[in-house]
């Protein structure tokens, strides 16, 4: 899945949290997190640190792999940081 945004992130782990039938209390179980941190990703991941991000990726054996954009000649990057 082509993911390229936070929300989009969020909005693919919680697809993939319901789809293992896991409510946000287990999975914050799973890796010693507050419910509330699931959370709070789930709704505003661009206020979660990257750590958290894996740490939960982890729990739904889920994996990132970045990859060079095809054709791509300057950053499509629209927000400032």
């Amino acid at each position: 899945m082509l993911i390229l945004s936070p929300q989009a992130l969020a909005t693919y782990v919680k697809d993939e949290r319901e789809k293992q039938k896991l409510s946000q209390t287990q999975l914050a179980e799973r890796v010693g997190l507050r419910q509330k941190t699931i959370s709070d990703f789930e709704n505003g991941p661009h206020k979660t640190r990257i750590e958290t991000i894996f740490k939960i990726l982890a729990a739904l054996n889920q994996q990132i792999h970045v990859t060079k954009t095809e054709g791509a000649q300057s950053s499509s990057w629209k927000e400032e940081w």
